[in-house]
């Protein structure tokens, strides 16, 4: 049976360019695609400066919050926060369903989905090994709640620093009229969680024996990480450029680590193939909505600023998540919405947050997910992946854009 997470093959590789992963080729490829469609004229060369201009923020902030999740990571900060779910669990299988939607929620909020992804995926399956329950359960979690938890707060997704900015609301505000949606979302995903994933590895993990408490490796370098995790989600709230605050966290954790631990430091840390990935798809998403696709886009979303356009728009953004990634798919449905719907637009990103599950390809955060999984050895069966991730597409898109639509506006 074809499964997500087979693990890698262990011949010996002689090709340089065979070590490439997929998503390297995919990275490579879009980036050539956008430089191509730039220098051929399809996108004119002001559009293309523009978009640059757009995303730089974006780019900015997407290196330094990995390069802070990672040594954060080295610095034991997220392993001492899984034992300590176990142990906070006390042997209770349901207990630490609780613990871990609630883990991955609040890192998913704080520190961005693709975080989650990256950090959480690999913790989730040591956590599962360690106490001897089946990974499954805990790797579906991480990557369900990447998505569905990236509502609340403009750093918790890319989508939604696009459209604050579209909007002009503050993270507070932000937050105040996202709130409501957000918890809709998370509810919907720990049904369908506990009820597929959970309940059926029940009857042989519980309960489970507690790991000891986790000893990091150095308690500088880990108060420093905390130090340097619990300011940036302060300057979020403050509403410092969310790149600023990435940036002075992630420059703290790295000063930590050139005098505590210079080996940790290397140029590996920066994620190349997520910002050749975001920036080539941006080129490349603005070439086809110049020659097509925002007639699509405007066709099938509408220009009904109420419920319908709403749903709509939900619908159009969960589709063409799935169908492409959810970064074009809202990028091309915010060019054809017009300025003042609002409603609309959010629920256009509900679409491209919620619904981005169905394919290992329509978030990021899933193709982050899909290949920590194969690292990890973790296989789960495609066909199960793609059959309980499109009914929570749907049915999350759907009750979180009536959600919206009911929330008080700011």
């Amino acid at each position: 049976m074809e499964t997500i997470g087979d693990p890698p093959s262990t011949a010996p590789d002689r090709s340089r360019w065979g070590r490439l992963h997929v998503l390297d080729w995919i990275a490579i490829a879009l980036v050539t695609g956008g430089a191509l469609c730039v220098l051929t004229g399809l996108l004119p060369r002001a559009d293309a400066e523009a978009t640059i201009r757009r995303i730089l923020p974006i780019l900015i902030f997407l290196g330094t919050v990995v390069v802070l999740a990672e040594l954060t990571a080295v610095a034991g900060v997220f392993d001492a926060l899984a034992a300590r779910v176990a142990i906070t669990a006390r042997g209770s299988f349901r207990a630490l369903f609780w613990l871990c939607v609630g883990f991955a929620s609040v890192t998913t909020i704080a520190l961005n989905l693709d975080t989650t992804a990256v950090l959480l995926t690999p913790v989730m399956i040591a956590l599962a090994r360690t106490l001897g329950i089946p990974p499954t359960p805990l790797a579906m979690t991480t990557v369900w709640l990447a998505n569905t938890a990236s509502l609340l707060l403009p750093v918790s997704n890319l989508t939604n620093i696009l459209a604050s900015d579209r909007i002009g609301l503050s993270p507070v505000s932000w937050a105040a009229r996202m709130w409501w949606p957000q918890l809709v979302a998370i509810a919907i995903t720990m049904l369908l969680l506990w009820w597929w994933y959970w309940r059926p590895a029940r009857a042989t993990a519980d309960p489970f024996v507690p790991p000891p408490p986790h000893v990091p490796p150095d308690p500088v370098l880990y108060r420093t990480a905390l130090v340097a995790c619990l300011l940036f989600v302060a300057g979020i709230l403050a509403e410092v450029e969310i790149g600023l605050a990435s940036g002075v966290a992630a420059a703290i954790l790295v000063a930590g680590f050139a005098v505590r631990a210079r080996s940790s430091l290397k140029l590996q840390l920066i994620p190349w193939r997520l910002l050749l990935f975001v920036t080539g798809l941006f080129l490349v998403v603005q070439t086809i909505g110049q020659h097509g696709l925002d007639t699509l886009m405007g066709a099938l979303i509408g220009d009904d600023p109420g419920a319908e356009g709403a749903m709509r728009a939900g619908a159009v953004g969960a589709l063409f998540s799935n169908a492409v990634n959810n970064l074009p798919a809202y990028v091309a449905g915010e060019a054809v919405i017009s300025a003042g719907h609002h409603t609309q637009l959010l629920a256009l990103l509900v679409g491209a947050n919620v619904g981005p599950l169905a394919t290992p390809w329509a978030s990021l955060a899933t193709l982050i997910w899909y290949e920590r999984c194969r690292a990890a050895g973790v296989a789960i069966p495609l066909g199960r992946f793609i059959a309980t991730s499109a009914v929570l597409a749907a049915l999350g898109t759907a009750a979180t854009v009536a959600a919206l639509l009911v929330a008080p506006s700011v």
